[in-house]
């Protein structure tokens, strides 16, 4: 179509911004109310609703978490193969619905059914509008950073409305007057619904300013066999269902699963880059370095929703400067507030740094996020030095420890998707992506193996002796992260060199 804008047009834009990132800002932004806002409530619910034990609810979350992030490889591989970018994140979003209007309609009895309508659209979702994001911009450009940046701060005011609504209202601590009380955990999420609906209508009318970006990459062949092929992936992706169900809610499943999926993605790989120049395949070499140590982060980060959510659920007292608050509201979205605020100003402050050629490479950046993990991660074990006889400690320092994480994750979340982007040709950027997000589903693996071991030393122990034992593993988990940290600093000249030409 003449009005068609092409892809340099959308590329050559002026200012810091493409106007597509404000568009995709907007829909995620949503999506991520939807799954940050049922992600805050898994452990929370399986405790008190479902009756199961910390230990086993740590479990549940990893593996619930870890399908999540691993059907992102499918989902980018059949938006690669099949589908484009765009009808992916379609069909994803619709599925997402699905899921919350199944979980707000009988969250008890249909748990694991919502939760597997949610898995499946979340992989088909997530990964192609972060890699829509890359192709708003040209090789080199050094504004790409500060876009995702952006786009990252985007994420988290999603994950901050979400994140604290959802529990806040299922724990009777907000809109008590509107939502009743044998109900609040039907609405909590509904809203989840209700969201993923304006992110996916938000997606649908700004689709256009997007040019080619996205479009199935069948648009050669004929239109009846194209067709087919988006059909056969439909119905595919919905006899799936009821397979992932079954996984999720046998973690067994889950452990044969995560050990099959890593390794068969990786030779996926290696059999796409048989045709690859040496500099491409040193650049996704160097892709593969940041995919594996960013499995430690997520998996250190990711207690915030298994046992940090337990740990404010019990742990936690309900004053944040003097203001009466939800603890777990807080725990699952002070992060996210934190990155709102500072995501644009690391963003310019990198672009500031790169216009002054001082601007650390990706490498340290990866390092220096693993060193604020650690920092915060000892404020969280430090916060059993102001507990009460009751087992209550400070809400203060315990935000305060958010404080310090959200560097590291800013260090390493926006810029490790920037990477991927940068790193990968053009013909892989969705399996790559999905590499990268597999990586989190790995990382939510472990979290769950993690939590699952704090809580089961703390079986059967006072509230104090509970938070001294959650405490103490967080001092091990801050250990573990300065160690990452300070390797990845010391091999960043190997890996820069991999890198090429890719700052």
């Amino acid at each position: 179509m003449s009005d068609k804008l092409t892809l340099d047009e959308i590329q050559n834009f002026e200012g810091k911004y493409p106007k597509q990132l404000w568009y995709l800002f907007f829909s995620e932004m949503w999506e991520r109310f939807s799954f940050y806002g049922m992600r805050g409530m898994l452990a929370v619910f399986m405790v008190s609703q479902l009756n199961m034990d910390a230990t086993t609810a740590n479990l549940q979350y990893g593996a619930t978490q870890a399908w999540v992030y691993a059907f992102t490889f499918i989902g980018g591989l059949f938006a690669d193969k099949i589908l484009g970018l765009r009808k992916s994140l379609f069909w994803g979003g619709i599925l997402m619905i699905i899921g919350s209007v199944i979980l707000a309609v009988s969250p008890k009895d249909l748990f694991f059914t919502g939760i597997g309508f949610s898995i499946v659209g979340t992989g088909f979702f997530k990964p192609n509008i972060s890699s829509m994001v890359g192709q708003l911009y040209k090789d080199g450009d050094v504004r790409r950073d500060a876009g995702f940046s952006l786009f990252y701060a985007g994420i988290n005011l999603g994950a901050l409305l979400g994140g604290y609504v959802c529990i806040a209202v299922a724990n009777g601590n907000l809109w008590t007057g509107f939502v009743p009380e044998n109900l609040r955990w039907n609405y909590a999420f509904g809203f989840a619904a209700i969201v993923m609906f304006i992110s996916l209508v938000t997606f649908t009318q700004t689709q256009k300013s997007l040019g080619e970006i996205g479009l199935s990459p069948l648009m050669n062949i004929e239109k009846s066999k194209r067709k087919a092929y988006e059909v056969i992936t439909y119905i595919g992706s919905i006899i799936l269902i009821p397979i992932i169900i079954l996984m999720v809610a046998n973690t067994v499943y889950t452990d044969y699963f995560m050990m099959i999926i890593g390794p068969v993605s990786v030779l996926y790989l290696f059999y796409e880059m048989r045709n690859f120049s040496v500099t491409e395949k040193n650049k996704l070499w160097a892709a593969l370095v940041f995919i594996i140590f960013s499995i430690f982060f997520w998996a250190f980060y990711e207690q915030s929703g298994g046992s940090l959510s337990l740990f404010a659920a019990n742990n936690l007292q309900n004053k944040l400067l003097g203001v009466t608050v939800d603890p777990n509201g807080v725990n699952n979205s002070s992060g996210a507030l934190f990155v709102i605020i500072f995501a644009a100003l690391i963003g310019i402050i990198w672009i500031w740094m790169a216009k002054r050629k001082i601007e650390p490479n990706t490498v340290v950046k990866f390092g220096l996020g693993f060193l604020f993990l650690a920092g915060g991660f000892w404020l969280f074990y430090y916060t059993k030095f102001f507990a009460n006889p009751d087992g209550k400690t400070s809400l203060n320092l315990f935000t305060f420890g958010w404080f310090v994480i959200t560097f590291g994750e800013l260090c390493l979340s926006p810029i490790g998707m920037s990477a991927m982007t940068k790193l990968s040709p053009q013909k892989t950027q969705a399996v790559i992506m999905g590499m990268w997000f597999l990586a989190s589903a790995y990382g939510q693996y472990f979290a769950g193996l993690l939590g699952a071991n704090i809580a089961e030393a703390s079986e059967n122990s006072s509230n104090l002796e509970k938070l001294n034992v959650y405490a103490d593993g967080y001092y091990q988990l801050a250990l573990y992260a300065l160690i990452a940290g300070l390797l990845l600093i010391l091999i960043s000249p190997f890996v820069k060199k991999l890198m090429q030409d890719v700052k």
